[in-house]
């Protein structure tokens, strides 16, 4: 087996991430949340999620740098120090012989800016920070990108049922794969996987499709006259996060749309690592909305603009309505 010990190390590190963030929710989140210069939240678990993963990391692979989403800045200022040592707790929790200045180290061991060659991880500690404090869907993703190719990728996703089809179903799905070796999914608890495969649906009239949750993520209304174009009937399944690769990569979904709401706008990479080859050794296609595949080489963020994923059968079809839909758009 390719990538052994990183792919047991990555399923660890994932789902110790995973039980951290289940209890800052069962503390009802605890320690705050702030605003970042974006405007978009962060939680306590997103720091100390970032932080637990990059020390398992560490002890395992200490010559692999990590390319993630925070940084240990807001934690260092003197007004945000409840939120710093609740993080710091957390964390001890987990592994209680790391040191205050360790747990700080590892969080900015994510500032690492990726690239062409050699290999490093990336990481979202909490991807779909919104849905999490929803007590909605998000997920823990981790990803390892060889000669910028992703060639492992790990999603843990808390609060996703085994069964979509019985929301009342034991929660708490991790997906996992490897390039050549196929993808499973297995519950956090449970270390039984089971392969997994994209549904074989070759008519687009009777595909459901995925999108975000945040109309400001991805153009709700341009997914809506894709839908339109291929002549899709089904509501939209709305969602946070790497999820959403996760339900195509198991036949739940057919169409993940990731439309851009602004033509400069380049995704970050750990947004779409891990659920990406998830989806890809499942047997599904994953590509810019130019049909070509994404490009994880260019540092932080990927050189492909937007994000089609599908199950396949009528991936072409897609993208020529998607290029038709942004075409009248930009015609108006």
């Amino acid at each position: 087996m390719k990538y052994e010990s990183e792919r047991r190390a990555a399923i660890e590190s994932v789902i110790q991430a995973c039980k951290l963030a289940q209890k800052v929710q069962s503390a009802h989140f605890a320690g705050g949340v702030i605003g970042k210069e974006d405007g978009s939240p962060v939680t306590v678990a997103d720091f100390a999620a970032q932080a637990v993963v990059s020390v398992h990391l560490m002890a395992s692979f200490p010559d692999d740098p990590l390319v993630s989403e925070e940084d240990s800045g807001e934690l260092r200022k003197k007004e945000n120090g409840r939120l710093k040592n609740v993080v710091l707790d957390y964390v001890q929790q987990i592994n209680p012989k790391v040191s205050d200045d360790r747990v700080l180290e590892a969080i900015d061991r994510g500032s690492s800016q990726g690239g062409p060659k050699g290999r490093f991880w990336t990481l979202d500690p909490i991807d779909g920070t919104k849905g999490f404090l929803r007590n909605d869907q998000y997920a823990v993703a981790l990803a390892l990108v060889q000669d910028g190719r992703v060639v492992l990728g790990v999603l843990g996703c808390p609060s996703l049922p085994l069964r979509l089809s019985q929301p009342q179903s034991a929660r708490g799905s991790l997906f996992v794969a490897v390039t050549g070796e196929g993808a499973a999914v297995r519950s956090l608890t449970d270390p039984f996987e089971h392969r997994i495969q994209v549904n074989e649906l070759k008519d687009p009239s009777q595909a459901i499709f995925c999108e975000s949750f945040e109309s400001s993520h991805s153009s709700h209304g341009d997914a809506s006259k894709v839908a339109e174009q291929l002549g899709t009937q089904n509501p939209p399944l709305r969602m946070d996060s790497q999820t959403k690769y996760g339900l195509l990569a198991r036949g739940d979904a057919t169409i993940y749309l990731r439309l851009p709401t602004q033509d400069t706008y380049r995704e970050t990479i750990w947004d779409h690592a891990a659920g990406s080859i998830i989806v890809q050794e499942a047997g599904g296609v994953v590509t810019d909305i130019q049909g070509k595949p994404l490009d994880f080489s260019a540092g932080r963020r990927l050189n492909s603009q937007g994000v089609i994923a599908s199950n396949g059968p009528f991936h072409h079809r897609i993208i020529n309505a998607v290029q038709y839909v942004r075409s009248r758009s930009e015609g108006k």
